[in-house]
């Protein structure tokens, strides 16, 4: 297949690469030189139009010296231009101003998710790596093992753990670690700067062909700026002990070059009785080139490092005892060590008013290291039940994506084909017992472990005035490779599987108010090597997923939006490795549906506001009624914000509501939900801008994550327990936590 589809581009670039049709090629950039996607270029003496692609490039037709063009897009001021010379690939460079909702047309060309993806990011932009993620409506985060660890993940009834069933990337760069220590998916993004963040890129479902692993529930995509047109410095302090500074310093800013450096410091104690010591270094710089024949280079690297030491998950009985308080700890010792280094190349080029081409390369090296003691003396009444996660890693990957377009009588079409690779080679893969995170006292695994992922899609789009049919497919082939250290010989085991992956969607334009849509596809996630190795069968080494929506997108009046979908996701047999425990379970069959609803409008000029409201069904398929419930898949969610700016003043306030959810199969042990509501305001003289962040603003008592887990713990007066108990156990809410900060531009 990986053959077939590289001879397809070949034979793409020779047909239509000297192909010399009249049309205006040119590029859409803002301020600091990032690409406007889904920019509007009119032609104004014909109304014919063109959209921006994701790196802002367009053509449009028909256009000759000396005609008049316009270009829009929300959050921008409009354009006029005139062609002076055809021949030439015009760049126009548009200025930021006030989002106005009224601006929002929808149209076949641009995703209307992106658009409104954008409005949330400037209307209420992230300050925490935490908020990066909260940006996808529908989808929350539990923190519980001290700020270092990467946040737990809930998504259309989905308990993701750390990123099983998203596909979460950066910059065309995978954040999901295959086989790793700690679990399938796991997706620590801290490494990214929240403030260097230009665009989040989302879709839920299994329905893009050029999102492969883990693409389930979902996907999420973050791009970085690509330039800065001012530097900034600000310095926050607040509650428990919290500093965090931040810096960006523009280096260059021209019509072919960009550069830019940021860092940031964050320290914190944490509110947790035991200090969590958490301290993390970020540093990144991106320099991106713009060559004479319309090419676009981008180099990103970036450094992370972070440390902590965490309280983890209490029992329930041990606060309602009065042995510890809701921010004790019953072991103190664990906590982490963590760090990524990343390099990137990025390159797309308009070859020609048909042809488009997109190719990126990325390396990665990722240290990991995990105490944790989730049971306490259930194993291991004298020493206790620590254990030790860990790895080291070097990921290479390298993706082509060539765009073909076309007109003819009815309509336009688009074909793309990409292909793709990524590889992992992890080191000293490793579970062990430990105590006071030194001494070890058995290990369970150890391991060196090779996977590589080949694969090639194929994306057709057909334009028929109104209706955007899209159909394509995704071929993956996986080789699996494991060496375990604890055999005597040297017998690496090896395994191969592939998966096919068709998509088929359909969107339905009815004017530009009116927007309906039918999205179907099969997407899948991969399992664990470890995992593979012990069904050498092939069964279900890569579970599929098969999904549907159905929904749309209405603006009701000129400044109220409001979005929805129906949709259904089942999920096939499954083995899931335990990286905590060292183990397989079978967690069969599953079945979820859904309703997903949002809704965004604009008051006036300076008053915004938005909110999203989902409901999930799940439930095992193959156990018996009532015994079927999915642990800690979420019911009820509901977001939602106020937030203003005006004159220099600028703050929002946003609420985040989660309904209980059952903590076991039963539903006999309940998760209990919690409403959380934060505040932010700010105001900006010149080139200061001072301000404040309230997380908690009502100190709500809350269980940010919950689990129903076995332990055995030793009581206030130094005896064990006389036997295990189950319950719920839990990492207690931020209380209420005010952070001040100042920032100068310059």
């Amino acid at each position: 297949m990986i053959k077939i589809v590289l001879s397809t581009v070949v034979l793409f670039t020779f047909t239509v690469i000297f192909v010399n049709a009249q049309a205006l090629k040119g590029r859409v950039l803002d301020r600091a030189s990032s690409p406007i996607i889904g920019a509007y270029i009119i032609h104004i003496a014909s109304e014919h139009h063109a959209h921006t692609n994701e790196s802002g490039y367009f053509v449009l037709p028909g256009v000759k010296d000396g005609d008049s063009l316009q270009v829009s897009h929300i959050g921008y001021e409009p354009q006029i231009i005139v062609v002076s010379n055809l021949s030439r690939e015009v760049t126009v460079r548009m200025d930021e101003t006030a989002i106005e909702l009224g601006e929002v047309v929808f149209s076949q060309e641009v995703n209307p998710v992106n658009t409104l993806s954008r409005i949330d990011l400037k209307t209420n932009p992230v300050n925490t790596s935490q908020d990066i993620l909260r940006k996808v409506p529908g989808l929350f985060i539990g923190q519980h093992a001290g700020g270092g660890k990467a946040e737990q993940i809930f998504l259309r009834g989905f308990d993701i753990d750390h990123g099983t069933d998203i596909n979460i990337t950066v910059d065309g760069m995978p954040v999901n670690m295959v086989s790793h220590a700690h679990g399938q998916g796991y997706s620590d993004l801290h490494f990214l700067i929240p403030e260097t963040v230009e665009r989040v890129d989302f879709d839920k479902g299994p329905y893009n062909a050029d999102k492969g692993n883990f693409a389930t529930a979902g996907y999420v995509n973050f791009q970085t700026k690509r330039g800065l047109d001012k530097s900034s410095v600000s310095v926050q302090g607040g509650s428990f002990n919290s500093v965090r500074t931040v810096g960006l310093f523009n280096l260059i800013n021209d019509k072919k070059n960009n550069a830019y450096v940021a860092a940031e410091y964050l320290a914190s104690d944490g509110p947790f009785e035991s200090s969590q010591n958490f301290n993390r270094l970020n540093l990144m710089g991106r320099y991106g080139l713009t060559l004479e024949d319309g090419s676009d280079i981008s180099l990103i690297a970036s450094h992370f490092t972070s440390k902590w030491d965490a309280s983890g998950q209490i029992p329930v009985r041990a606060v309602q005892s009065g042995q510890i308080t809701n921010f004790g700890a019953l072991d103190d010792t664990e906590g982490g060590y963590t760090s990524r280094t990343n390099i990137a190349l990025n390159h797309t080029k308009l070859i020609n008013d048909r042809l488009f081409i997109k190719n990126n390369a990325y390396y990665s090296t990722y240290d990991f290291e995990l105490f944790s003691n989730f049971t306490f003396f259930l194993e291991d009444s004298v020493n206790g039940d620590q254990i030790r996660q860990r790895e080291n890693r070097a990921i290479f990957g390298a993706e082509s994506q060539l765009t073909y377009s076309n007109t003819f009588s009815g309509g336009e079409y688009a074909l793309q084909v990409g292909v793709g690779l990524r590889n992992d080679d992890i080191r000293d893969n490793e579970l062990a017992g430990t105590k006071n995170r030194d001494s070890v006292r058995f290990v369970t695994q150890r391991g060196d472990i090779t996977e590589s992922n080949y694969y090639s899609y194929v994306n057709f789009d057909l334009y028929l005035k109104k209706l955007r049919i899209n159909p394509g497919v995704r071929v993956d082939y996986f080789n699996y490779l494991y060496q375990d250290d604890l055999t005597p010989e040297y017998d690496p085991q090896s395994l191969s599987a592939a998966v096919v992956s068709p998509k088929l969607n359909f969107i339905y334009t009815v004017n530009e108010d009116v927007q309906v849509f039918l999205k179907s596809g099969i997407g899948f996630h991969s399992n664990d090597t470890r995992l593979v190795l012990e069904r050498p069968n092939n069964e279900s080494i890569l579970p599929r997923a098969f999904g549907a929506d159905l929904g749309g997108n209405f603006k009701l009046w000129p400044r109220l939006i409001v979005n929805g979908a129906l949709w259904y996701l089942r999920l096939e047999q499954e083995f899931v490795y335990v990286g905590d425990a060292g183990i397989v379970e079978a967690s069969g069959r599953t079945a979820r549906r859904g309703i997903d609803l949002g809704l965004r409008w604009q008051a006036n000029k300076w008053i915004y506001f938005d909110g999203d409201f989902t409901y999930s069904y799940a439930r095992s398929i193959d156990d018996p009624e009532g015994n079927n419930f999915i642990p800690l898949a979420p019911r009820i969610t509901t977001t939602g914000g106020l937030s203003f700016e005006k004159d220099g003043f600028a703050g929002a306030l946003r609420a985040r509501y989660l309904q209980d959810r059952p903590a076991n199969e039963d539903n006999s042990v309940v998760a209990e939900g919690y409403t959380v509501l934060d505040m932010n305001a700010s105001y900006t003289f010149n080139a200061f801008t001072f301000g404040f962040f309230i997380e908690n603003l009502l100190n709500t008592d809350w269980k940010e994550t919950q689990f129903d887990t076995e332990s055995r713990i030793r009581l206030a007066n130094g005896n064990l327990e006389p036997s295990p108990v189950n319950e719920i156990h839990f990492t207690p809410g931020t209380p209420f936590n005010f952070r001040g900060f100042v920032k100068f531009t310059f």
